[in-house]
């Protein structure tokens, strides 16, 4: 059974995705960037998103396996450690982070998650 969640962006009509998806025991969260000025304002945003995500699948960081960061400046990360270590607490998934251009050079990072699904 798959079941696809949207959070009613308007570019996942244009694009064509959803914010997430339960399918296979897991939730996989779609790339997710945020608003803000800096990094670390994009970071808590990207994060409040993907939370909401979450819980609308019944998960929570808690049962997130895998995160992925992509950063246009691998030198922005660093600022975001404390942000990240709180949202995944005791629970820290496997992660990766990637330097690469991102769809806009407003954004700052984009975040990607997966998780085991309820049940």
């Amino acid at each position: 059974m798959i079941k696809r969640i949207s959070s009613g962006g308007e570019f996942e009509a244009k694009i064509g995705y959803c914010r997430a998806v339960i399918a296979g025991g897991f939730v996989h969260v779609a790339g997710t960037v945020g608003q803000g000025d800096d990094v670390v304002a994009q970071c808590k945003s990207a994060l409040e998103i993907i939370g909401a995500a979450l819980e609308d699948a019944g998960a929570s960081f808690a049962d997130v396996v895998r995160v992925n960061y992509y950063m246009p400046d691998r030198a922005e990360f660093e600022p975001c450690w404390p942000v990240l270590a709180q949202a995944f607490g005791d629970n820290p998934p496997a992660a990766t982070m990637i330097e690469c251009g991102l769809i806009d050079p407003k954004f700052r990072i984009e975040i990607e998650v997966t998780a085991l699904a309820p049940g």
